[in-house]
C-alpha cells in the first residue's frame, strides 16, 4: 500500500454537523484540506459561511447548508441539498453540543437545583442532536450504498465526570456508548462508527469558567494544566488528523467502535 494516500480524501463528501461551531470549523477545514467536499451544516450562517470562505481560501470546496440538529425536518431538508449539490455524504460528523450555564453547577446553583427541562435540553443538544437524529437521517444511506464513516465527537467528561458539569458529562458517556452500539449495528453493512474525545480547547461557552477578565487563568485553568502532561489547552486543528484518519477508509478501514482521545495526556494521568 502506498502510504502517502492513506489520508487522501478526494472522492469523498463529507456532512459536518455543528461545523458552525469552533472545534467543527476547525474539523470540516481538515477534512476539506485533505480533499473532501464539506458541507459545513449548523444554524448559525455568518459562522458557517465564514467556515467556508476559510477552506476555500486554502483550495477546498466546501459550501455552508443550514441545519438543525434537533429538527428531523431540518436534517432531512439539509440532506437532500447535500445530496444535490455534492452526491450522498460519505462521511458524517457529528460536532454539535455543548454545555448550558443552566445546567452548571456551583455553591449558588447545586447539583439539586437543576430543572428538569434544562436537563433535558443539554441532554437532547448533546445525545439527540449530537448523534440519534443525524445518525437516523444520514445512516440509512449509508448502509444501504455499503460504505461509510461516521464521527461523534465525545469529551474526556464521557471517561470521569467532570466537576461543575454533571449534565454534559452524562450526555457525553452516553454519546459513547451509542456510538459503539452503532459500531457494531451497522458494521457488517460496511458503514465504520467511532468518536473523537477532546480534551480542553477553549471556546465561547468555556472561555468564562477558564479565564479571568484580564485574561488570567482561573483555578479551573491551573487545575487542569495541573491535570494535563503537556500542561496546556488544545488548539482547534490538532483535532483534525484524528477525523482525517477515521474519515479515510484506506487509513482506518479496520477500526470500528474507537474511541482516539486527543486530550494531551489528560485521561492518562491519575494524579
Amino acid at each position: 500500500m502506498n502510504s502517502v494516500n492513506l489520508f487522501d480524501l478526494a472522492g469523498e463528501v463529507a456532512a459536518v454537523i455543528g461545523g458552525t461551531g469552533v472545534l467543527g470549523g476547525a474539523l470540516a477545514l481538515g477534512l476539506a484540506g485533505a480533499g473532501a467536499k464539506v458541507a459545513v451544516m449548523g444554524r448559525n450562517q455568518a459562522h458557517g459561511e465564514e467556515c467556508v470562505k476559510s477552506i476555500q481560501r486554502e483550495g477546498g470546496e466546501a459550501a455552508f447548508i443550514r441545519a438543525d440538529a434537533l429538527s428531523k425536518a431540518s436534517l432531512r431538508t439539509a440532506r437532500l441539498e447535500l445530496e444535490q449539490r455534492y452526491g450522498p455524504a460519505t462521511v458524517l460528523l457529528n460536532a454539535a453540543g455543548g454545555n448550558d450555564p443552566k445546567v452548571t453547577v456551583t455553591p449558588e446553583h447545586p447539583f439539586e437545583q437543576i430543572e428538569l427541562e434544562d436537563w433535558r435540553a443539554n441532554f437532547d443538544l448533546n445525545l439527540v442532536g449530537g448523534v440519534l437524529l443525524p445518525c437516523q437521517e444520514f445512516g440509512p444511506g449509508m448502509v444501504e450504498r455499503g460504505q461509510g464513516s461516521i464521527i461523534n465527537i465525545a469529551s474526556v467528561a464521557a471517561h470521569i465526570p467532570l466537576s461543575r458539569v454533571a449534565t454534559y458529562s452524562a450526555a457525553k458517556a452516553a454519546v459513547l456508548n451509542l456510538t459503539r452500539f452503532l459500531a457494531r449495528e451497522w458494521a457488517p453493512k460496511g458503514v465504520r462508527v467511532n468518536s473523537i474525545t477532546p480534551g480542553f480547547f477553549p471556546g465561547v461557552q468555556n472561555r468564562k469558567l477558564l479565564f479571568k477578565e484580564d485574561g488570567s487563568p482561573t483555578p479551573r485553568t491551573e487545575a487542569i494544566w495541573n491535570h494535563t502532561p503537556l500542561a496546556r489547552f488544545g488548539e482547534p486543528d490538532e483535532l483534525a488528523g484524528a477525523a482525517v484518519f477515521l474519515a479515510s477508509q484506506k487509513a482506518s478501514g479496520f477500526v470500528i467502535g474507537a474511541d482516539i482521545r486527543v486530550d494531551g495526556g489528560f485521561l492518562a494521568q491519575a494524579l
